[in-house]
Parts: C-alpha cells; sequence; structure tokens
C-alpha cells in the first residue's frame, strides 16, 4: 500500500514530527577515516530515535577533547552526549586526554593502535600486538585491497558491524583500556548510535 501525502494548500494538518529522543556529537580525530564510516554507518542506521552530527578535526587526542568540549558548549542543550574518536598511533597524550574527557563528561572511542583495527575487525579476529598503523594497514588490505584512508566506502563495512563489535568487546570487554593492544572501544560508539 502507497502512503499518500497532503498536497500543499490542501488544509489538512500534518502530524507532528517525531523528534529524536538522544543527539550525539561525535568529533574524529582524522578528518576522513573515522568521520566517513560514521556517517556511513549513521546514513545506514537511520534510527529516528538517535541524531548524530560527526565532525572531523585531525589534531592530538587532547586538543580534541577541548575542541569538542567547545562545540558543545556554543550548543549548550544541543547534545545529550558527546563522543571522541581517536588512535593512540604515536600520540603521548591519550592518558592525559582520556581523564581531560573524563572529567568534562565527554566519552571516547579509542583504537589502540588506530582505526584500521576497527575496520579489520568486521573480517577477522585479531588479538595479535600490532605497534602501528604501517603494520596494521596490510593485514587490513587482505580483505580490502582498495582501502585509502581518505575514502572509506562503508557499504564494504556494512553487513559485519555486529560481528566488529563482538570482536571488540573480546578483546576489551569495557570498551575504555586504550592502553591494551589491540583493543578498540568504537562498538560502544556504534552501540550507542544503533539504539535508542
Amino acid at each position: 500500500m502507497t502512503r499518500s501525502f497532503p498536497r500543499e494548500g490542501s488544509g489538512r494538518r500534518r502530524g507532528p514530527v517525531r523528534r529524536s529522543s538522544r543527539t550525539m556529537l561525535i568529533v574524529c580525530g582524522s578528518k576522513e577515516t573515522e568521520r566517513q564510516y560514521l556517517q556511513g554507518l549513521r546514513d545506514h542506521l537511520r534510527n529516528p530515535a538517535v541524531s548524530v552530527v560527526v565532525r572531523g578535526k585531525a589534531c592530538s587526542p587532547t586538543q580534541l577533547v577541548t575542541y569538542a568540549r567547545g562545540q558543545r558548549d556554543l550548543n549548550k542543550g544541543g547534545y545529550d552526549e558527546v563522543w571522541c574518536v581517536f588512535d593512540v598511533d604515536e600520540y603521548p597524550d591519550v592518558a592525559e586526554a582520556a581523564v581531560a574527557a573524563r572529567r568534562n563528561g565527554i566519552r571516547i572511542a579509542v583504537s589502540n593502535p588506530c582505526f584500521e583495527l576497527w575496520l579489520l575487525l568486521h573480517f577477522a579476529d585479531h588479538r595479535a600486538y600490532t605497534a602501528t598503523y604501517k603494520k596494521l594497514l596490510p593485514l587490513l588490505q587482505k580483505h580490502v585491497s582498495s582501502y585509502d584512508k581518505t575514502r572509506v566506502e562503508f557499504g564494504k563495512y556494512r553487513d559485519e558491524v555486529r560481528r566488529a563489535a563482538e570482536r571488540a568487546r573480546k578483546l576489551d570487554p569495557t570498551g575504555e583500556d586504550h592502553e591494551r593492544n589491540p583493543s578498540t572501544g568504537v562498538w560502544r560508539l556504534t552501540d550507542r548510535m544503533a539504539n535508542p
């Protein structure tokens, strides 16, 4: 059955517009990779109960937390949750950023060593210590040979998000142990995006 909409000027009133029950601001520590993936997930989920704004800002973890706090403060009451998504990589200020985020009511989704671990978990269970992005990249490219961190095609990951979350939980059941390698707390964020 097709749904009919009143014609403009027909005099029929529109029903109430359902507002999102929760609004999330997600600030990613890279301009492209995490932002593109999370926007793809948001568009795929189309969860009417959750409104998601995703921004990218290439900077250190502590700078990212400061930026996210500033964005939240500019829009007082506009966001129910603020998240920062960043990698451990070679940043010396990850622990400091985690403390600052907690102090400011900002949630974090940290990947150790990098976000590509989260992407790899869509295809394979990975439990071995991996020092850097350069060491992890060939493992991801076994599954996504055309991987390009400046153009993340969410469709390649869409059907395995739940599987990635299961694997990530096994690496770190809290999703908050950024010192553990490998680990990623991105599953906590994706769960919040999917569930009202």
